[in-house]
């Protein structure tokens, strides 16, 4: 168990309590996109009485909303779903500093801004997924993928998405300019196919035979344990996995994350909202109904997330990781890799 569990769930009960007659409302504005949030929202309104008033978009849709609307914002949280996004949107003054003994003490230090800008909540590993009948010795780290024995046999996501951004920021940050630009030049020489389409259909590559590896973040994957991914799902079996990097600096995450707004017209029912994220109940749910790993330390995994497993991740900064965005963009386009 986590050692401040037993203080972190008083910590969060009274806060529910003390909000419970709260009244009001909380403005989100959110990148999420999955329906299975519903039930994280309608759980927090009947703890606490607090009204949640959703505007849904992209997060580059709503970071411009929030600066044309300045500090007559109505919006109280700020939710986005990279850590590149998070970055730019604090960066650009979006977000205020706060300060929460529920959040410092639940969240790890990597996965939340140093002066309480923003926190993160749930967690993706960036993986690979490989063809069992087709691969004996799986590639182990992220800088395998540019050996030249690949070549011809790697699936990922175009350079223009954040998750092939900000996995090559980490590169970056972990291991200098010189060996990120070298990276990229050979994992573009092992592609099976020009990048395309979602991580799905990384996977679906895989199951196609049109690559031998792919990479994707763990809640596809996981998504298709738990119910009928079509061209996934019924090849399960045929499909294996590794966490990267478990040796050296840790897999690659990408995280959910929330702020409270630098405008927030409702700041305390916003902060009440945050910590509710890290509580139990709300860290399960990410698990359970969106195939995410925790932020918590010690919250059980659900039984689609607990078959991939465990895995030790890299524990670098994600302001560190993220402030590489445009550097990682610029060394894709000067190897060619689109």
């Amino acid at each position: 168990m986590h050692p401040s569990r037993t203080v972190l769930a008083g910590l969060i009960a009274s806060i529910v309590a003390g909000s419970a007659m709260a009244d009001g409302v909380v403005n989100l504005y959110s990148s999420r996109h999955y329906d299975t949030d519903e039930r994280l929202y309608s759980d927090f309104e009947e703890a606490t009485g607090i009204t949640i008033n959703r505007i849904e978009g992209n997060a580059d849709e709503l970071i411009a909303r929030m600066e044309a609307e300045g500090a007559n914002s109505p919006a109280d949280i700020l939710l986005t779903v990279d850590a590149s996004r998070t970055w730019r949107a604090d960066q650009k003054g979006l977000y205020q500093p706060i300060d929460s003994e529920v959040l410092n003490r639940a969240i790890p230090s990597y996965l939340r801004h140093e002066d309480g800008n923003w926190f993160g909540f749930s967690q993706r590993a960036r993986i690979f997924f490989y063809a069992k009948d087709r691969v004996d010795n799986p590639p182990q780290t992220y800088d395998d993928l540019a050996d030249p024995a690949w070549e011809g046999r790697v699936c990922m996501r175009s350079a223009t998405n954040a998750y092939s951004q900000t996995l090559l920021s980490s590169i970056i940050l972990n291991e200098g300019e010189e060996a990120a630009k070298a990276w990229a030049a050979g994992l573009k020489d092992n592609l099976a196919r020009d990048p395309q389409g979602g991580d799905t259909d990384q996977i679906r590559a895989v199951v196609s035979g049109e690559c031998d590896v792919a990479v994707s973040n763990t809640y596809y994957f996981a998504r298709a344990i738990r119910t009928e991914v079509e061209g996934i799902s019924d090849q399960i079996e045929s499909i294996g996995w590794v966490f990267p990097n478990q040796a050296t600096t840790g897999t690659h995450v990408n995280v959910s994350t929330g702020g409270v707004a630098a405008h927030a017209p409702n700041k305390e029912n916003a902060i009440a909202f945050l910590e509710y994220l890290a509580s139990d109940s709300a860290q399960k749910y990410f698990s359970n109904g969106n195939d995410e790993y925790p932020a918590v330390p010690g919250v059980g995994l659900s039984p689609s997330v607990a078959a991939l497993g465990y895995f030790r991740s890299d524990t670098a900064a994600l302001d560190a990781i993220a402030e590489n965005t445009a550097r990682a963009q610029e060394i894709y386009n000067e190897v060619g890799f689109e």
